[in-house]
């Protein structure tokens, strides 16, 4: 079944999930109806968890749980995921390389009305700095679906952030998903960009108004960690310059992990993202983005600029 809400998505994968494998359990922290953790309270009421607003003692719930043999999936708004549950995560989650699967929705800023203190511009770069978790920030709904399967499949902590709002898939239906690997969705050869999350579609949009002037690969770089520098390295080898795209601060996130991959090549790189400020409120999500520059326009103009070097 198609979708285009990330946690609709989501929520819906947990419950087919649930069928085939007993050990899932779902803990959520009085925002099921967000997460989209009420979908499997529903469907599995015995293995769903509901401890308030706690997020701090459902990571340690969660964790006794991995302890006994479960796979636990602990939801919640991706700020609160990441920060109110830092301690938990890395104490006895990350250390411990248990077997639980944090999932942050409403991430970067499509929490549009509820402003700076539920807009998470730096869950990646909290969680991309813990040792032994994985991070992955899926495109779009179809690849939530496989990224959820997969992460459900792999042996021990993720970190997943996902987007509140519905949107045009850009990823195929159905394609099995690779932890650890960047999929090129257009080839180019003046220019790359590195995008991930709902930049990724922002990324083909620059592209393709680029079409007669530049170039442009675009690749979406869904496992924020472990990244292949390797394969980062190769899909940059042969253009000019690079440029990266993200819902996120530019410190500490997708941009980062890629500059660290390609800090010997000497390759230009423009960053496309959050700079260095907390989100605000507004009346939609798209007035927020056109604020913050997370825009194609945004995007093609750093690829004209890495261009002209």
């Amino acid at each position: 079944m198609g979708y285009t809400n990330q946690r609709i998505a989501y929520g819906n994968t947990l419950v087919e999930l649930g069928k085939e494998n007993k050990d899932i359990v779902v803990l959520d922290a009085d925002l099921g109806g967000s997460t989209m953790g009420k979908l499997f309270e529903q469907a599995y009421p015995e293995r769903h968890f509901e401890v308030g607003i706690a997020e701090a003692n459902m990571l340690s719930i969660a964790a006794g749980l991995a302890v006994t043999g479960k796979i636990p999936f602990a939801n919640s708004f991706a700020v609160f995921a990441s920060g109110r549950a830092f301690d938990q995560i890395r104490q006895t989650i990350a250390i411990g390389k248990l077997n639980v699967k944090v999932v942050g929705s409403s991430a970067g800023l499509s929490d549009f009305g509820d402003g700076a203190t539920h807009q998470s511009v730096e869950d990646m770069a909290i969680m991309r700095a813990i040792p032994n978790l994985v991070v992955i920030s899926p495109a779009d709904a179809n690849e939530t679906v496989e990224a959820t399967k997969a992460i459900a499949e792999y042996h021990g902590p993720v970190y997943m952030r996902l987007n509140r709002n519905d949107y045009d898939n850009v990823t195929p239906e159905g394609k099995p998903f690779k932890i650890g690997e960047p999929t090129v969705l257009k080839e180019g050869s003046d220019e790359v960009v590195f995008a991930t999350g709902y930049t990724v579609g922002l990324a083909l949009e620059a592209a393709k108004a680029l079409e007669n002037e530049i170039s442009v690969k675009v690749v979406n770089v869904s496992t924020i960690k472990p990244i292949n520098e390797a394969r980062i390295v190769e899909l940059a080898k042969d253009c000019k310059g690079v440029v990266t795209a993200e819902e996120h601060s530019v410190i500490g996130g997708l941009g980062s992990a890629v500059a660290e991959a390609l800090y010997k090549s000497g390759k230009p790189i423009e960053f496309v993202g959050i700079k260095d400020t907390f989100g605000r409120s507004a009346l939609n999500y798209q007035e927020l983005l056109d604020y913050y520059g997370i825009t194609s326009d945004n995007i093609v103009n750093a690829v004209r600029k890495i261009n002209s070097l």
